[in-house]
């Protein structure tokens, strides 16, 4: 398939019938919201939003204080949950309200979605909301687990947000997580994609050889300001951040409900027709978390001499844990795409981490 003006009509033979499956990528995208037959929205969508293989998706303006945390289940809207455990709502305006640490709400979002049978979606936190250790993710009607929408399926779309080191301020409009539209084959899955499915370990890199000074990550400062999600480049992060330099064993104490930025030991490299994904959690490997926000774009690193290093979101649970230079944290899941997307992750299309190192988030000065 191509890219020319009759590239529509083969869009639409794609839907819902064709064997062709994988992740969706950009220009798959913007025929549907053109079509306005999968993807639709409040508000116009914004050139922005399409990246080369997820859609932005963006706050829309009721919002709710909720007393826990809720899946739906099969037998329930999330209007009707809201119903039973909402505290107060309220809306995003243009202002900007403030979601306080420690806090649980719901936001409707400005998209939704029109499935078919055989198109289902995930989702994931923007890296730069990861960053910040802000939990989001995305919930239906009806949903039975976050973050996925099952195949065929119609309705609205929420997000749980939940600050937990910072507090933020954030608008109608805002985009905290991001949606990946993927169709499935009829056909069984060969033994190498399901080799594939298996992953690629990462590892964290405590020894500080990688030009930083010795600084190997940042520990989030407790009681800190406040982050407006529209200021860019804008925080000092030694009021946020302390930063940790590299031991002589090359070890780090993860303290319990402490939240750290780190970096993997590789670099990455994602390639033109593929997209990838790292496991938020894995617990074979400890009790931590690793990697709030998972996708990684088609083209992520693959200019790069070296590829890109990776940035690890990463608490522990319950009890203080050890990490080791070179131990295993998490691993790369890698997805073929429907088509080669006509546009990769990089500076062309304005990314901020094509060429990352140990990177805080966009919202802070260069790191010192």
């Amino acid at each position: 398939m191509n890219t020319a003006p009759n590239a529509r009509s083969s869009a639409i033979a794609l839907y819902p019938d064709s064997d062709q499956s994988g992740i969706l990528p950009s220009q798959h995208l913007r025929m549907l919201i053109d079509q306005d037959r999968i993807i639709q929205s409040t508000l116009p969508i914004e050139p922005g939003q399409i990246q080369p293989a997820s859609l932005d998706l963006r706050l829309g303006k009721r919002a709710f204080r909720v007393r826990a945390s809720f899946l739906p289940g099969e037998r329930t809207t999330v209007q009707q949950k809201i119903d039973q455990f909402s505290m107060h709502e309220f809306e995003l305006g243009e202002e900007g309200t403030v979601l306080e640490r420690g806090c649980v709400y719901i936001v409707e979002l400005a998209e939704r979605l029109t499935l078919t049978a055989t198109m289902s979606a995930i989702a994931n936190p923007k890296s730069s909301i990861g960053r910040i250790d802000v939990f989001t993710r995305l919930i239906t009607d009806y949903g039975m687990t976050f973050d996925q929408v099952s195949a065929g399926y119609q309705g609205p779309l929420y997000a749980e947000i939940s600050p937990r080191t910072f507090s933020i301020l954030a608008r109608q409009g805002d985009r905290l997580n991001q949606l990946r539209l993927q169709t499935m084959s009829t056909f069984a899955p060969t033994d190498a994609a399901e080799s594939a499915r298996e992953g690629v370990p990462v590892t964290v890199n405590l020894s500080g050889d990688d030009g930083q000074d010795g600084v190997i990550g940042y520990r989030a400062r407790k009681h800190a300001g406040l982050i407006d999600l529209r200021k860019l480049a804008h925080y000092d992060v030694h009021d946020f951040w302390h930063p940790l330099r590299a031991r002589r064993d090359h070890t780090l104490v993860l303290d319990p409900d402490e939240f750290y930025i780190l970096a993997s030991k590789e670099a990455v490299r994602v390639p033109p027709d593929q997209a990838a994904e790292m496991l938020a959690y894995d617990t074979s490997i400890g009790e931590f978390r690793v990697h709030y926000a998972g996708f990684f774009d088609p083209g992520f690193g693959h200019g790069a001499a070296e590829g890109t290093r990776a940035v690890l979101e990463v608490r522990s649970h319950e009890v203080p844990f050890v990490l080791e230079d070179g131990q295993r944290v998490g691993r790369l899941i890698y997805e073929h795409l429907a088509e080669r997307p006509a546009q990769l992750y990089g500076e062309d299309i304005g990314s901020n981490y094509q060429h990352q190192g140990l990177r805080l988030s966009k919202h802070f000065a260069v790191n010192p």
